[in-house]
């Protein structure tokens, strides 16, 4: 692949991670404190604890692989208790909001620097898997970003009832609230139909 192909892909990941990056923000939008922090899941899972963790994570992946670790207080990285998953009382929405968007700046730091080819490593990985280039690590953080933003979709749903992929974008096939209780109400029968099958 040529230098110019490498540095269009590399645009293209980047413009991808921006989207989901969007996506999980806006998914914070018109929630309360207590609806963003609280634990929605068995497993304690919230949507701003999500926010703090994908902050942590591209300034490891981003920085600290690639020898450009960043000189702010993070103290919960790196910690064994999942303190990097839920935000304490001290940590306003404001302070991880801004987080998550200061991560985004120190990668971006590192994209301008580097190519999908240039070399990282990663320490936490097995040895054998530890050696990285920078386009395997954006499409790491892609489908990190992605599965967290896909779980952000249903905890938001669970909330308020708002879902879609963007702001702009909804991208429900169902346009009113009516033709989506007729298609729930549909799934439900298939699911009442086939109860007790084995």
């Amino acid at each position: 692949m040529s230098a110019d192909a490498l540095t269009v892909l590399q645009h293209q990941l980047q413009a991808r991670l921006q989207l989901l990056r969007d996506a999980a923000l806006w998914k914070l939008e018109g929630l309360d404190e207590y609806d963003l922090r609280r634990p929605l899941t068995p497993t304690g899972t919230n949507l701003l604890g999500l926010v703090k963790h994908l902050a942590g994570v591209e300034l490891d992946y981003f920085g600290d692989t690639f020898g450009r670790p960043i000189d702010i207080a993070t103290p919960w990285r790196g910690s064994d208790d999942d303190a990097d998953l839920w935000a304490t009382a001290a940590e306003s929405v404001a302070d991880i909001v801004a987080l998550y968007r200061r991560s985004w700046a120190h990668a971006q730091e590192t994209f301008d620097a580097s190519t999908l080819t240039t070399t990282g490593t990663v320490p936490w990985w097995p040895p054998e898997k530890r050696d990285v280039t920078l386009g395997l690590v954006l499409v790491h953080m892609i489908t990190e970003t992605a599965r967290h933003v896909g779980q952000m979709d249903i905890l938001r749903e669970e909330i308020d009832g708002a879902a879609g992929m963007y702001e702009t974008n909804d991208n429900l096939s169902h346009a009113d609230q009516s033709a989506r209780d007729q298609y729930v109400a549909r799934l439900q029968s298939v699911a009442d139909a086939v109860k007790g099958r084995s």
